[in-house]
C-alpha cells in the first residue's frame, strides 16, 4: 500500500499532461513530395497515439492504485485527467476520420478543370482563383499537384481539408491542454485537501464544464 497522492502530486500529474497534449500540436513528421497535402495533419497523426496511450495508461494506473484517489482533491484531479482522456480520443477519431476522407479523395480519379493554365510568358490565372493565389503561389501548387499526381483543382481541395483538420485538431488540445492547467491550479491552490465539491457546477473540473458545455451546444 502507498501512500495517496498528495495536492502537489495530482497538480503535477495534470501539469504533465497538459504537457503532452500541447505537444501534439508541435509534433513534426517526415512528409513525402507526393504526399505534401498531408503535411498538416502528419504530425499530430503520428504523435496523438502515443500521448493517447500514455494518458490511458496512467489513469488505469491510478484507478488501479490502493488506495484508490478517494479524497475530493483526488477525485477532482481523477475527473479532469479522465475528461482530458476522453476529449483527446474523441479529437482523434475525428482526425483519423478526416485523413480517411482525404485518402479516398486522392484515389478517386477526377476529371481535369483547367482552373490553373500556364501559357509562355507566365502563369494565367482563372477568375476562380484570381482573388485567393497569386502567379507565384500558383506555380507552387502546380509543382505540389504533379508531385502528387494531381490537378492543381484537388491538391487545393485536399490540402484545405487537411488543414481544417489540422486546426480542428490544434484548437482541442489546446483547450484540453489549458483546461488541465487551470485545474491543476485550483487543486495546488486550495488550502486544503478538501477542494471544493458542493458548489454545484462551478465545483466541477474546467475540462468537465466544457465537455457539458459542447453537449449542450450540439443539441
Amino acid at each position: 500500500m502507498t501512500a495517496p497522492l498528495t495536492r502537489t502530486e495530482l497538480a503535477d500529474l495534470l501539469t504533465e499532461a497538459a504537457q503532452s497534449v500541447s505537444g501534439i500540436v508541435t509534433a513534426e513528421y517526415p512528409t513525402a513530395a507526393g504526399r505534401s497535402y498531408l503535411h498538416p495533419v502528419l504530425g499530430p497523426l503520428s504523435a496523438g497515439p502515443r500521448v493517447v496511450g500514455e494518458l490511458n495508461d496512467r489513469l488505469e494506473g491510478l484507478v488501479a492504485a490502493v488506495p484508490r484517489p478517494a479524497t475530493p482533491a483526488g477525485l477532482f484531479a481523477l475527473a479532469s485527467y479522465a475528461a482530458a482522456l476522453g476529449w483527446l480520443t474523441e479529437s482523434f477519431t475525428e482526425l483519423t476520420a478526416s485523413v480517411d476522407r482525404i485518402y479516398t479523395r486522392v484515389g478517386i480519379p477526377s476529371e481535369p478543370r483547367n482552373l490553373v493554365s500556364a501559357e509562355a510568358g507566365g502563369a494565367e490565372r482563372d477568375d476562380a482563383f484570381d482573388f485567393a493565389f497569386s502567379a507565384l503561389e500558383l506555380a507552387a501548387i502546380r509543382t505540389a499537384a504533379e508531385a502528387a499526381g494531381l490537378t492543381p483543382d484537388d491538391y487545393v481541395e485536399v490540402l484545405s481539408q487537411s488543414l481544417l483538420a489540422a486546426s480542428r485538431i490544434t484548437d482541442d488540445c489546446m483547450e484540453i491542454s489549458s483546461s488541465l492547467l487551470e485545474d491543476a491550479t485550483y487543486v495546488l491552490d486550495e488550502a486544503s485537501d478538501h477542494v471544493r465539491t458542493d458548489d454545484g457546477p462551478n465545483s466541477l473540473p474546467t475540462l468537465v464544464r466544457s465537455l457539458l458545455v459542447r453537449m449542450e451546444t450540439a443539441r
